[in-house]
């Protein structure tokens, strides 16, 4: 078969590999799709520490069973399903706690395990443990069941983030993770939501898309006072901050309307992972600054029903469907932003 095989930064090739076979407490899929984000394009530039070389990458996937091995129930062959991301030991004692996402002893698919940018691939035992192999709603296509693990990313923040019914809500961030964000905070009630981004191609895409009720280029204005004007000077009630940017979460504890939250939502580069916080602001004011790690498997199980009933479509989203071997050029519109979503098809 064929997989994406990383060697090393900017060594990545699409390779025949001997088909994988299914060993106890695992299950065997076919992958139907595995949506791309920019964590994959990352991992092409720079590799990762938890990433082991050679290894499949691709961590978005969605797929039908195939085969199922020795000691796993409630499966059976041609089942679709959803596969988590990131994958909790269980054991630990954030697991005990339910706090899953913060796992200790957090491993993840693409990374420690085989990912899903092949013709097959292994739901690890590990999965299996912890109930992170989910089954696909009838309503949903495999396409729009590999953007729940992106989705789940995203409930995750915003039920730690409280987005109450009438709030403003601010997202940085154009890229798909920020329209996800956007679809999601006015399904949990938001009154208005505005869209921060500095490229203009990306914010117009975006906009396109999931039609915020303004959209604020920082790169031409500041957006903390934009933010206060449209907001009678009050500032945001809740802003997510969904790039890797420090002068965003700057930005957001300053735009920040008294009493209110902020989604730590986009990691910081580890050479520059520090910011200035105006601490009397936050005090004054009376701000919450929460951050946000990935996903739960319940948060996986969470997205799939939102996506299934219509609370947040992503098939719109989709821009951009290439084969598996194209997936390098998947890759280079995810670099460039000329799509929102991209979804590579075995």
């Amino acid at each position: 078969m064929k997989a994406l095989r990383f060697y090393a930064p900017e060594d990545v090739r699409i390779e025949d590999v001997p088909e994988p076979e299914v060993g106890p407490g695992e299950v065997k899929i076919r992958v139907r799709n595995c949506s791309t984000c920019g964590t994959d394009v990352k991992i092409f530039y720079n590799g990762h520490q938890n990433l082991t070389p050679p290894r499949t990458i691709g961590h978005e996937i969605a797929g039908e069973i195939v085969d199922i091995g020795d000691g796993v129930d409630g499966w059976t062959v041609g089942d679709r399903v959803q596969v988590i991301a990131a994958v909790p030991c269980g054991d630990c004692y954030e697991c005990s706690r339910g706090w899953m996402e913060v796992c200790q002893n957090q491993t993840s698919v693409g990374y420690q395990y085989e990912g899903g940018f092949a013709e097959y691939m292994i739901v690890p035992r590990e999965v299996m443990k912890v109930d992170g192999l989910n089954r696909i709603p009838d309503s949903i296509g495999f396409d729009e069941a590999s953007a729940a693990e992106p989705l789940a990313c995203a409930i995750n923040a915003q039920r730690i983030l409280g987005i109450e019914e009438g709030d403003t809500v601010v997202v940085f961030g154009a890229g798909p993770i920020g329209a996800m964000h956007i679809r999601l905070a006015r399904a949990n009630g938001a009154a208005r939501v505005f869209l921060i981004d500095v490229n203009d191609d990306r914010l117009k895409l975006t906009a396109d898309a999931v039609h915020p009720d303004e959209v604020i280029n920082g790169a031409k204005v500041d957006v903390v006072e934009k933010v206060k004007e449209l907001t009678d000077g009050r500032g945001a009630d809740a802003i997510i901050t969904a790039t890797a940017a420090n002068i965003a979460q700057e930005q957001a504890i300053s735009m920040a309307a008294r009493n209110g939250k902020i989604s730590f939502f986009g990691g910081l580069p580890k050479t520059n992972p520090t910011i200035t916080c105006d601490s009397n602001l936050v005090h004054y004011r009376q701000l919450r600054i929460f951050g946000a790690n990935g996903s739960a498997p319940a948060h996986n199980k969470m997205a799939l029903e939102y996506i299934a009933s219509g609370k947040v479509p992503v098939k719109d989203l989709i821009t951009n469907r290439v084969a598996l071997e194209n997936v390098l050029d998947a890759f280079d519109i995810v670099k460039a932003g000329t799509g929102i979503k991209v979804t590579v098809e075995p």
